[in-house]
């Protein structure tokens, strides 16, 4: 089974959101569908989730003017995921830290 879930998404934005609608905010592989995000948390985090809904982010093309010249560069292409969660449920991202 590969790795679908990279990291989670910490952010002002998602902290209000996972405080107010029970929402959490994951960067996923690129070719991974809802249904498999959704798979994937449930078995990591052992909760049920309600909906998954995804954002693709192409690279910009960003550049850099030097000295030397000029160079020009891409940022990476990512893919989010925000899920919803069951009322009552939460995941604890950070452990006990």
């Amino acid at each position: 089974m590969k790795k679908i879930l990279i990291r989670p998404l910490v952010t002002e934005k998602m902290t209000n959101l996972t405080e107010k609608e029970n929402k959490y905010g994951f960067i996923v592989q690129l070719d991974a569908n809802k249904i498999e995000i959704a798979k994937s948390i449930k078995s990591k985090f052992n909760v049920d989730v309600v909906s998954v809904n995804t954002i693709r982010n192409s690279g910009k093309t960003k550049t850099q003017f030097t000295k030397k010249g000029r160079f020009s560069g891409k940022t990476p292409r990512y893919k989010k995921a925000i899920i919803t969660l069951k009322e009552g449920q939460t995941i604890d991202l950070f452990g006990e830290v």
